[in-house]
């Protein structure tokens, strides 16, 4: 590939005038939060600024639409020796394609490389990115104002995780619906539903569509397939405006290795580490970034920060962090290399981490990170200041793996494996947890979460309400991936939609109403959710029936009244005459039942309440005798308990 030897920038410019001597420096140090005000392309009046960091380039121009592609009509200028090049450009480019044309100083390399602060791409296969504007008018100010409660550790915070491309799609084109075609479908959907959030999975610029945004090009540029950066932010203003807030799954583990995107981008490994023993991810053959390099941290702060700021992003979910955490992650012995102690642990990932945590929290008070981990590692959802990662929130792995593999087995054998359910109480306060079912257990060969559940058809539709009862009873957040509350029956298909087709059936549209009636009752029972990470919140009753596969236990608020009482059966036999303690005299009224007829269960239960009596039970000086309905949660409410 030929390179001109030498050119001149179209018109001389100082880049001291757009670049301040304390950009360089903050970026150079690994402390520049908001380079995305800099660099990339930046329409001003009379023209554009393009920045772009190449260190090891002899050479760098800006190639597009409005220079015909000519690798020597405008050049860019390095600043100083901070390895970042500039030229000012001008003209009208605002909606023009455009690369930078990047040549080394070794190997003769020489590659056309998209813009790594673009903010918006073509729609791939191609791959330039686009001159554009980030003008918006919002029109959720009181969302913004009001929404630190609406995600904090005592909030109801009940999240549905979406794949934008295959939630729906056009009855007869079969293409996904844009953002803006979206947005009232979805925010309807969501409120009627009762979730509080939605978690999108990743938008930054993808090439390849399969990955599901997870194989990224571009950290700043959210993906052309469904529209402009202003649809996508009148999809987050829709949902805010119905109170719905929204968390951008965010992928800072590894990237994509096509050419046009972040490797090998000025000749030499910029942002991922040459020895392939640290820069190369085996499972998803990836790069991985190199977290201790300065400007590769600035990189990566700067993304994150810009979602929040440009979109009013209310959370990130930072995506596989064990994969950061651990230097032999995935890695048989030899093929990783042991840090300066002799250990596992990635250390600059570790201090990227906390970095990123403080910088969100310290910027973006009123949102909250969310770190998918897999492992046992400390003090994740802990502050940085007694040694923790910083996160807000951590996804319970463990909690779903256990939990699947339970609902899974025949009722026969369930009582066999009663601490399948009861060992998540061991641990259920270390960490501010997420309870997730997400898009990770319906993909693969896995199968949908309905036919997971063991059983004949009807005990089928019984344990998958059981089983989401269970979840939004027990302390902790909760996430459902779409089509869970829909009891789909096929695999997650990222080329399809949800089969809507099936709330036309009973069973379906009662799996539906089930979820919309927990998330009622979970977001006004302050029972359910103010203290969902203290171990004040949470009593067992009685942990070990494991004959009967029920469990029993309280949730509680932080006023002395308003107890719930929660019973889970996970066999298909009605339990008659069970007696339960509880803590004092009143009246237990039923204000779920997930056998109910309107459900699609078998209508056993209660007559909407019991009265306690002085009856001593379970170490407790009252209790009350119940009907527990076959594979099915009930929740009793305390009216006037002591």
């Amino acid at each position: 590939m030929s390179t001109p030897a030498a050119s001149k920038p179209t018109t001389p410019v100082d880049p001291n005038t757009w670049l301040g001597e304390q950009d360089l420096y903050l970026f150079n140090e690994g402390s520049h939060v908001r380079m995305y005000d800099k660099f990339g392309a930046h329409p001003v009046a009379g023209g554009t600024h393009f920045t772009v960091w190449a260190p090891s380039a002899r050479y760098v121009s800006v190639v597009g639409a409005f220079n015909g592609w000519d690798r020597g009509a405008n050049t860019l200028t390095m600043v100083g020796q901070s390895g970042v090049w500039h030229a000012f450009v001008p003209g009208d480019h605002v909606g023009q394609v455009y690369k930078f044309h990047v040549a080394s100083k070794f190997h003769g390399y020489a590659a056309d490389k998209t813009d790594p602060f673009a903010v918006m791409c073509e729609v791939s296969p191609k791959t330039a990115s686009v001159v554009w504007k980030l003008d918006y008018q919002w029109n959720d100010a009181e969302w913004m104002k009001g929404r630190k409660a609406t995600i904090a550790h005592d909030a109801p915070v009940s999240i549905y995780e979406l794949h934008v491309g295959s939630w729906m799609r056009h009855a007869h084109t079969h293409h996904s619906l844009s953002y803006r075609e979206l947005a009232p479908k979805l925010a309807e959907y969501v409120k009627k539903l009762g979730f509080t959030h939605v978690e999108l999975l990743p938008l930054t610029e993808h090439p390849y569509y399969g990955s599901w945004g997870y194989q990224a090009t571009g950290y700043f540029a959210a993906t052309s397939r469904y529209g402009t950066p202003q649809d996508l932010m009148y999809l987050i203003d829709t949902l805010h405006q119905h109170d719905i807030g929204v968390i951008l799954d965010w992928v800072p583990s590894h990237f994509t290795t096509d050419e046009h995107g972040l490797g090998y981008f000025d000749g030499t490994h910029l942002y991922e580490h040459a020895d392939p023993r640290q820069g190369y991810h085996p499972d998803w053959g990836s790069y991985i970034f190199n977290y201790g390099r300065h400007e590769v941290r600035s990189f990566l702060l700067s993304s994150a920060l810009f979602w929040l700021d440009k979109y009013h992003i209310d959370g990130l979910r930072v995506d596989a962090v064990a994969s950061m955490l651990y230097l032999d992650y995935s890695r048989k012995q030899g093929q990783w290399i042991p840090n300066k102690y002799g250990g596992r642990e990635n250390l600059e990932a570790i201090d990227f981490l906390r970095r990123f945590n403080t910088e969100v929290y310290g910027q973006f008070p009123d949102v909250q990170t969310f770190a998918e981990e897999s492992t046992s590692y400390p003090m994740v959802s802990k502050p940085t200041y007694i040694g923790g990662l910083g996160f807000g929130y951590k996804w319970d792995m463990g909690w779903m793996h256990d939990t699947l593999k339970y609902v899974m087995r025949d009722p026969l054998h369930r009582k066999w494996h009663h601490n399948e359910l009861t060992f998540r109480m061991l641990y259920a306060f270390q960490e501010s947890f997420v309870m997730p079912l997400s898009h990770d257990e319906v993909v693969h060969g896995k199968g949908p979460l309905w036919d997971k559940m063991s059983g004949d058809e009807w005990q089928k539709f019984a344990t998958l309400r059981a089983l989401y009862a269970y979840m939004f009873a027990m302390s902790g957040k909760k996430l459902l991936f779409m089509g869970a509350e829909i009891a789909q029956r096929q695999e997650w298909r990222h080329d399809g939609q949800l089969d809507w087709h099936l709330l036309q059936h009973a069973p379906h549209a009662g799996v539906m109403q089930a979820v919309a009636d927990l998330n009622r009752l979970y977001r006004t029972e302050p029972a359910l959710h103010e203290l969902d990470h203290s171990a004040d919140g949470f009593e067992w009753v009685d942990a070990d029936d494991a004959d009967a596969s029920v469990y029993t236990f309280l949730r509680k608020p932080k006023a002395d009244h308003g107890r719930i009482l929660c019973l889970l059966n996970f066999t298909p036999v009605v339990r008659t005459g069970y007696r339960v303690g509880v803590p004092g005299p009143g009246y237990w009224r039923e204000v779920l039942n997930t056998d109910a007829a309107v459900y699609g269960g078998s209508n056993q239960g209660n007559n909407g309440g019991v009265q306690a009596e002085a009856v001593p039970c379970h170490g407790r000086p009252y209790s009350v005798v119940l009907t527990v309905p076959p594979l099915a949660g009930v929740y009793l409410k305390g009216e006037v308990v002591g």
